[in-house]
This record gives C-alpha cells, structure tokens and sequence, in this order.
C-alpha cells in the first residue's frame, strides 16, 4: 500500500514538473524537479505548486489532464481537419488558421485562412486574421486593405488587436503619421505595451523626447505590478522600453 502512495506521489509531481516547464515557472521547476530527483514521496514543492499556481488557470489544455507540450493543438487539429472533412465550414478553417498562426507556421495559416475567405469573405474575424498574417509574411501592402476595412467597420475588433496591426501595417510602409494616429486611438481604450513601446519608437524618431518619455515611464511602472502571465507575454515590449528610456535619456542629457 506504501508503495502505490510512493508511485501515485511520483507521477503527480512528474504532471507537476510538466506543467510548470511548460509554463515556464522556473523557479517552481526547480524545487519540483529536485523532489522527482530525490524520490521525495511527499511532494509538497508540488502541492503547493497545484495550489498556488496550477488551479490559478481558470482554462486551458492542462485542465483536461496530463499532457505534454502541445499535445492539445495535434488534437485540436485533427478534430478541426475532421469537420473540415465532412462540414467544409469557414468557421473551421477559421479555427484551423489560427492554430497555426499562433504556432508560428505564417505559410499554412495564410492558406487556410484564404480557405475560409474564399467560404466566407465577409467575416471580419477571417479578414482581420488573414491581414494580420499577411503582414507576417511582409506582404504589407495586401494586409492594409484587409485590415483597413475592418477596423474602419468596428474600431475596437478584437480587443484593439486590429488596430494595432494596422498601426504595424502603415509603419512598414512608411507612413509614421498615420501609425501614430492609430496607435494613440489604441491608447485610448488600452494599454497595451505594444502600443505604448512602437508609439515610443516613431515620437522618438520625430524627436518628442518628453512626450516618449512620459509613455515610457508609464510602461515600466505598470509592469511591476502586472501579474506573472502578464509579464512574461509582454517581456519583448518592456525589454524594448528598458532600451528607449536609456536612448531618451542620453538624448535628452
């Protein structure tokens, strides 16, 4: 009977040590991995993990069980790829896109996505995430009309999402002005670092040192207190902050 507790301790803090790799805890990692290594039986770095952080998320592929990294998207894919089979549904492909966008593979999620056009043209989601991949891929130029068109439609489309990609849009084709006026439309609803940190860059590059500063500082001072899931999403924008402030600075002294 011991054993079998030793064992059932055993996988639990494995699942653990899974999940907390793949959500990048490192320092939960850590402490769980050296429990496993140690053949701990009682497991409390992994207990407290499952309470602290594991039942924390409310959603997501680690509800259903224990998984591997990606186990979640192979499966959701071959559901997706069955009722693409049998619905032929611009919903689906839709669904299917954006798996792939968000695994970074821009080339199958920019044929699926016209898939889902080609099915339902008028749809503003499949616009707005087709023009977003489009853009991706440097096809800047077709991206514009897409996401123009949406955004113009509803301004505030997923969550500012499309606005900020049309912001991007003009700042590839070289139209500052336009992408400063976006941004600060985006600003006005949120505050998103990406927003906050490319409206930094194009003041700067115009040489309004005080009012890039201002947006800079107010990046910085937000993050300290965004939770953990927050600050690891938006790690690339505040590391790109944390350089402009320097620039700012050594500018403006």
């Amino acid at each position: 009977m011991v054993d079998i507790i030793r064992w059932a301790m055993l996988v639990f803090q494995v699942w653990m040590l899974v999940d907390a790799i793949r959500r990048e805890e490192w320092f939960w990692a850590v402490f769980i991995g050296l429990a496993v290594f140690y053949w701990n039986s009682f497991g409390l770095s992994a207990i407290l993990y499952y309470f602290l952080v594991y039942r924390q998320y409310s959603s997501g592929p680690s509800l259903s069980g224990f998984e591997l990294p990606g186990t979640f998207d192979r499966r959701r894919i071959r559901e997706l790829e069955g009722k693409i089979h049998h619905l032929d549904n611009a919903q689906h492909y839709l669904q299917l896109a954006d798996i792939y966008f968000h695994q970074g593979k821009y080339d199958k999620a920019e044929q699926t996505y016209r898939e889902a056009f080609k099915r339902d043209g008028n749809d503003t989601d499949i616009q707005a995430h087709l023009g977003q991949c489009l853009l991706r891929l440097g096809k800047a130029q077709e991206a514009l009309e897409l996401l123009q068109k949406v955004a113009q439609q509803d301004p505030k489309h997923d969550y500012g999402f499309t606005l900020m990609a049309l912001a991007e849009t003009h700042m590839k084709l070289g139209s500052p002005d336009s992408a400063i006026q976006l941004w600060e439309r985006v600003l006005e609803n949120h505050s998103y670092p990406r927003a906050r940190v490319q409206l930094a860059e194009l003041l700067i590059q115009k040489n309004e040192l005080e009012k890039a500063r201002s947006i800079l500082q107010e990046t910085l001072a937000d993050e300290q207190y965004s939770p953990i899931f927050q600050r690891r999403r938006d790690r690339v924008w505040i590391s790109r902050a944390k350089g402009l402030m320097r620039q700012v600075q050594s500018r403006g002294s």
